[in-house]
């Protein structure tokens, strides 16, 4: 396991990293946090737009825009901590005869990529994030794609504990859960007192880093445990294939040492203030005028947000079915968090998940660029020099700072500790 970086600097390497949420909120939490690589490419896009906010913000040094599958790992720095928002795909894998080790991603490469990263370079820490749907991921084997990916860590000598945390309910402004899981090498300080607990609800409501950054209290029971058995091929064709499948075993809290799950469901635990939709809003007279709704468009508009109930036919094959939906927030409420940002944010043409506000004028609006990064609470600007739709798009696919941020201000002491 490397050593620390100058003057006692966790040296970071964040993979799949978009405008770069990771460094933006570890940064905020403390300087002690020196990004010394990075690697951000988007498939079949000819122009690399968040790579070039990336290097526009942070600069080029140590910044890569290649397929990560294509990087050596002698070209990748060492470092302390691994981070990164990788992609949901299935991270199945399967039994080959030209693959003896059996790890053969079917479309979840890229977590392949870091498990790849995790063997060579063997940091001491790594903090991931992913939707939440991860945790019962696919849906005919409940739990199976995060029993791989577990089972795959355990192997590589890490403790893993992770959270589903809404960003909204610990005061931010937007409705975002996402699952983050830190893990710990067992030979750190950090990994020597996971795997030392002989109570994992201890850890998971008191002692863990995400007790401490998100207070959380149990919703009902004692933690649950389980062992995930066999090589990862043996995993991925067992693990919960039964006629009990559709209940994943996996709460949303847990922690996993040498293969053995401890999981506990949660509920949030804060009492402080929180951020509106409306705290985030532009005056006025800073809203560009393409950003609100005309008058002759508001009817499709309240088409596409309301409930409905009708027979519809698909054009391809000449199916008929009934339809139905139920209304959508129109327009979205100014004193509560926003909903979740989705990547189809952008653009004028009406739609059922944009966000629309009412000004006080009693216009409606769609959200600007600067207003979508405060509510994933990136600095104003910070995706400014690509074409509005695709800054949307950027935020879609971005994660909300803040929680870096406050994992990062925890995890930063603990290991000094």
């Amino acid at each position: 396991m490397p050593k620390k970086g100058p003057k006692g600097n966790m040296r970071v390497v964040e993979l799949f990293a978009g405008v770069g949420g990771f460094r933006v909120g570890l940064e905020r939490a403390s300087d002690h946090f020196d990004t010394v690589w990075s690697n951000q490419w988007e498939p079949a896009r000819k122009k690399q737009d968040a790579s070039a906010i990336y290097v526009a913000r942070f600069g080029a040094d140590g910044h890569s825009n290649t397929d990560i599958s294509t990087v050596p790992v002698r070209d990748i720095p060492d470092h302390d901590l691994l981070v990164g928002g990788f992609p949901c795909q299935d991270y199945s894998v399967a039994r080959t005869l030209n693959k003896a080790d059996g790890l053969v991603g079917k479309k979840g490469v890229l977590w392949w990529e870091i498990h790849r990263i995790l063997k060579a370079k063997e940091p001491g820490y790594f903090f991931l994030e992913n939707v939440d749907r991860l945790l019962k991921s696919p849906a005919t084997q409940r739990g199976r794609d995060f029993a791989v990916m577990l089972a795959s860590l355990a192997d590589l000598g890490y403790a893993v504990e992770w959270r589903v945390i809404n960003a909204a309910d610990y005061g931010m402004p937007q409705r975002r859960r996402r699952v983050f899981f830190l893990g710990y090498h067992k030979s750190t300080p950090l990994g020597k007192k996971l795997v030392a607990t002989k109570r994992p609800e201890n850890w998971l409501l008191r002692k863990g880093i995400f007790a401490e950054a998100f207070p959380a209290q149990a919703k009902d029971g004692k933690t649950i445990r389980s062992r995930i058995e066999g090589d990862l091929a043996e995993v991925t064709e067992h693990f919960n294939n039964g006629p009990h499948s559709r209940n994943g075993p996996f709460g949303n809290a847990g922690v996993m040492v040498d293969r053995t799950v401890d999981t506990l469901a949660v509920i949030a635990d804060h009492h402080g203030k929180g951020t509106t939709l409306g705290d985030v809003l532009l005056p006025l007279d800073e809203v560009p005028a393409e950003f609100f709704i005309p008058e002759a468009k508001r009817k499709a508009w309240m088409y596409l947000k309301g409930s409905k109930r009708e027979r519809r036919t698909n054009a391809a094959n000449g199916f008929s079915y009934d339809y139905m939906e139920g209304a959508m927030a129109f327009p979205d409420a100014l004193d509560k968090p926003a909903r979740t940002i989705i990547t189809g944010e952008g653009g004028s043409s009406p739609s059922r998940f944009k966000h629309v506000v009412c000004m006080p004028d009693g216009r409606l609006r769609r959200l600007t660029p600067v207003e979508l990064e405060r509510l994933n609470m990136f600095p104003d600007g910070h995706t400014a020099g690509t074409a509005d739709g695709r800054r949307a798009f950027l935020m879609g696919n971005a994660l909300v700072t803040g929680v870096i941020e406050r994992v990062g201000k925890v995890l930063e002491r603990r290991v000094k500790g």
